[in-house]
């Protein structure tokens, strides 16, 4: 409107027409710009005529073309408001007209005035800015297209209060867009909905329209609203031919900077003439589109796809153009695109900037047709493009193919919120050097793989919910590439995630859970990475490699596994490393049939069998792991296996630490293995590993227990603190012991018995609490240069008709004696140094006290022992000298043998209270040898 001004400085708030009316005071007159403007205006127009000219803003007398659109600015109103809270302003005091010849405002009050010839059309103008109430002008906005309310806004302060109401706008904007939250598209290919608490805009679903409104539409059989200027089409078809004609410009609304009408809705003060925020001066002057509109760049076409079945349309796109549903409700269900013989939606070549969204793709060839549909997709992407398709629903009852293909070097689209479920084939197909990224889908419930990647393709996929899939969940192949972060992929039939033929994917912060056979499936010479993903739950193992497949699997919790955690046979290979593995119903890892791979830095534990188990030729570097609190062994190694395990700590088992049986071989070194509930290491039938360098101590058991034709090599170890013997030889086993540390144990040093043999040379064994070294029951080592020294009993006892060859021993200050020989023993002795001994027994039976004081459960003294006939001894009991004396004078006893035993008379174990001896002790039968360790179970649970 031309500008005008007030003829007096003061101005007066009229009083409503209602009580309580609401009052919306005017501006103070300090202020720096006017409430309102009159129009000048000549007598003989009417006043239909003067209406529209208030309305039809600066370009009234203009020349022809489109109205020049003013600059977007906000609503003067605060918050969204009903159409009945808006208030009415009231005219400032009236004035005589002054000799400009510009209408005066009224009085405070006036007498109502009808529309008749003669009337002042300057007066009908005031009535209709001024008196015409809030309800009644809002009714006759609501009749009115947007570009017309946008002009009706920049009249005047109330008619851009009212022609901004949010109710207004909602009800227009569903009239077009159907939609029932506001739209935002705030750039190219981004669309949002919001609810009106999430939009910063003051009118949300005006700033939609003004977002929007530059689109055509495809909406069948639709008649818009008179003098709209919104494009209407029956077709797809006919909209995209539409826009091809016209360039692919966006705009068809507006002028072809694509600039909203919605856009020119400016403040209603006084001089606000401006007709763009950027430049107020020459707007309808000719001075051509501002500096803002110039610089914009073209925004893509927008199709707006009203709801409906599209059946017969192929769509095939090169260009870019931006295609979206549009209905109210849930907009992808009630926009569907069909197909029967071709791809429902190809992008082509051109199509950089295209969109498809919030719709549904179908491909649903007919059974009965012939025609091969194998290349025929509900989604096609190919070469050299990247559009953005978004929440669409894409459905294929193709036994073959895919249902959404991404072929071709440079196709690398966006797909994202889409639901790609229940298709009878592939979901979704990335190849031939491919790229894209695909974020926030659901992919479930498909006939095969959710995902396949082949042939050097790179997607990146995030966020994606796989599931329920009829096949494997992800499946990368012939040199498949990607990246896989933040899936969730689960109850697939067939692995979660498959690699093979060379595929090299990077899986990362994925959870891969409850899948019907296993986790992650590596073969054929597959790689990958797979790094920081949660593996749990899955009805075989959680992660399986085989056929000379390499993968790296990092930093990964492996758990609750229904068979094992790692499982790797076949000559497979791999690096394992830094992952949590615990809870699995099998071994934590399995090495087996000639494989190799690299376990390290890794947690194995709380297993419900074993913690590492390598057999049948298995091999591996196995190093710095922790190994602990595994219901079966913490490590086993079998069948011809020679795996290498360095710097693990094995620990807290419910029974064995490392256990090598049947054959197997292999290394341990530098090891902490401790706190088992059987033996820290055993060896049996041919194993022969090298144990070199570790330490075997606190356990419940013996420390290494070596026998049923055990061998193996312990070197440079320490086995100190065990219940039993640091080392147990037995059953024919026959191992070599060279510059070990045995010490401090519970028991004995060295115990051989049952036939057993081995090499004894220059260990140190000491303060143990029975027999440095115990040879028993037709055993015959070979004892050299070994030191036996501080023990709590003798040095070496030899008993039971064993046997041994001692050569250059030292054997000092033990408790017991040096060397003790049971009757019948005859040991081949060399050049053995066996001095200062405390020699404790003869001291006792010299000072005649009862053996028993100086004897325990563990601990016996050898010496002569007697059985009493009247007291009704067995076999098993025996008495010491001192008794027999003393406490069974006179009795009929006999003497038995010279042996290690303890004094049945001195732990209260007769009929007689021994009378060298203090209150008795309960006890049982008399053991002659230390106490048999306890075996390993785990074959008999295998």
């Amino acid at each position: 409107m031309p500008s005008a001004s007030f003829s007096s400085s003061r101005s007066y708030v009229r009083r409503s027409r209602r009580k309580g009316g609401h009052r919306i005071p005017l501006p103070s007159r300090t202020q720096s710009t006017e409430p309102c403007e009159s129009v000048p205006c000549p007598n003989n127009v009417t006043g239909s005529a003067m209406a529209a000219t208030a309305c039809a803003g600066p370009s009234g007398s203009g020349g022809g073309g489109s109205p020049p659109v003013p600059a977007a600015a906000p609503a003067t109103t605060a918050g969204h408001h009903s159409p009945y809270d808006l208030r009415r302003k009231s005219p400032p005091a009236y004035h005589e007209p002054g000799p400009s010849g510009t209408c005066s405002l009224p009085a405070r009050k006036r007498p109502r005035t009808s529309l008749s010839q003669g009337v002042d059309v300057c007066n009908v103008s005031q009535y209709l800015q001024y008196e015409l109430p809030d309800e009644v002008l809002l009714c006759i906005l609501s009749h009115l297209t947007e570009r017309d309310l946008c002009r009706v806004a920049q009249v005047c302060k109330r008619f851009n209060t009212i022609a901004n109401d949010t109710e207004l706008w909602k009800s227009l904007y569903q009239s077009v867009f159907e939609y029932d939250m506001p739209l935002m598209h705030t750039a190219p290919c981004q669309f949002e909905f919001m609810t009106a608490d999430e939009c910063d805009a003051d009118n949300p679903w005006k700033e939609s329209f003004r977002q929007l409104y530059y689109g055509i539409h495809v909406r069948p059989n639709f008649r818009p609203k008179k003098d709209s200027r919104i494009k209407h089409f029956n077709t797809i078809r006919a909209a995209l031919e539409y826009v091809e004609e016209r360039g692919g410009c966006g705009s068809t609304a507006t002028s072809s900077s694509g600039s909203s009408p919605c856009a020119a809705t400016a403040t209603a003060s006084a001089g606000a003439g401006a007709a763009c925020a950027c430049a107020g001066a020459g707007a309808g002057a000719g001075a051509g589109p501002c500096a803002c509109r110039r610089a914009a760049q073209p925004a893509p076409a927008l199709v707006f796809v009203h709801q409906g079945l599209f059946q017969e349309e192929c769509l095939a796109i090169d260009t870019d153009v931006q295609l979206i549903g549009c209905a109210a409700g849930n907009v992808a269900e009630s926009v569907v695109l069909e197909r029967e013989a071709e791809s429902t939606l190809t992008f082509a070549e051109g199509a950089s900037r295209a969109y498809a969204g919030h719709m549904t793709l179908k491909f649903s060839p007919d059974a009965t047709s012939t025609m091969q549909h194998h290349k025929h997709y509900c989604l096609e992407v190919s070469d050299n493009c990247s559009p953005t398709v978004d929440h669409c629903i894409i459905r294929s009852a193709s036994v073959v193919g895919a249902a959404v293909c991404v072929s071709g070097a440079g196709a690398n689209p966006v797909i994202k919120h889409c639901d790609i479920s229940d298709c009878e084939n592939v979901g979704l197909y990335v190849t031939d050097y491919a790229q894209g990224a695909y974020q926030d889908n659901e992919i479930s419930r498909n006939a095969l793989a959710g995902i396949w990647v082949k042939n050097f393709a790179n997607p990146i996929m995030r966020r994606n919910h796989i599931h329920h899939g009829r096949d494997v969940g992800i499946f990368t192949f012939e040199n498949g590439l990607g990246y896989f972060e933040a899936n969730d992929i689960h109850n697939n039939r067939i692995a979660g995630f498959e690699v093979k033929a060379g595929a090299n994917p990077t899986v990362v912060h994925c959870e891969i859970h409850h899948g019907q056979t296993g986790g992650i499936y590596v073969h054929e010479s597959g790689l990958g990475q797979f790094i920081d993903n949660k593996i749990h739950s899955n009805n075989f193992a959680g992660v399986w490699i085989t056929s000379n497949s390499n993968p790296t699997i990092r930093r990964n919790e492996i758990y609750n596994g229904h068979q094992g955690g790692v499982y790797i046979f076949g000559e497979g290979r791999g690096l394992i490393e830094h992952n949590n593995i615990y809870g699995n119903a099998l071994a934590g890892i399995q090495i087996r049939t000639n494989s190799d791979p690299i376990v390290r830095h890794n947690k194995i534990h709380h297993g419900q069998h074993g913690g590492i188990y390598v057999h049948e030729k298995g091999q591996g570097l196995i190093e710095e792991n922790e190994v602990y609190a595994n219901t079966l062994a913490g490590v086993w190694i079998t069948t011809g296996s020679t795996p290498v395990l360095r710097r693990n700590r094995i620990h807290s088992g419910k029974q064995v630490g490392v256990y090598f049986y049947d054959n197997g071989h292999g290394k341990l070194e530098d090891n902490d293995i401790f706190n088992h509930l059987y033996s820290g290491v055993q060896i049996r039938t041919g194993s022969n590993p090298v144990i070199r360098g570790n330490k075997i101590w606190g356990g419940q058991n013996g420390g290494v227990l070596v026998y049923n034709g055990g061998l193996g090599l312990l070197e440079q170890n320490e086995i100190f603190d065990n219940a039993m013997a640091g080392v147990w030889i037995k059953t024919d086993s026959n191992p070599t012991l060279k510059r070990n540390k045995i010490f401090d144990g519970r028991d004995g040093g060295i115990c051989i018995f049952n036939g057993g043999k081995g090499v004894l040379e220059e260990n140190d064994i000491f303060r143990n609490a029975q027999a440095g070294v115990l040879i028993s029951t037709q055993s015959h080592p070979v004892l050299r240069r070994n030191r036996i020294f501080d023990g709590l009993a003798a040095g070496v006892e030899i008993t039971n008709n064993a046997t041994a060859t001692l050569e250059h021993n030292q054997i000092f200050n033990n408790r017991f004696g040096g060397l003790c020989l049971a009757s019948g023993v005859s040991p081949l002795i060399r050049g053995n140094k066996i001095f200062s001994n405390q020699d404790a027994v003869e001291k006792a039976v010299g000072g005649g006290q009862c053996l028993y004081k100086i004897s325990s459960y563990t601990s016996f003294p050898m010496h002569d022992f007697y059985r009493c006939q009247t007291c009704n001894t067995t076999d098993r009991n025996a008495i010491c000298v001192n008794c027999i004396k003393t406490c069974h004078q006179g009795h009929d006893v006999e003497f038995i043998r010279h042996d290690r035993f303890f004094c049945d008379c001195g732990a209260g174990t007769l009929s007689n209270q021994c009378q060298l001896q203090g209150e008795p002790t309960q006890d049982t039968d008399t053991l002659y040898d230390s106490a048999a360790p306890m075996e390993s179970h785990t074959l008999m649970v295998n």
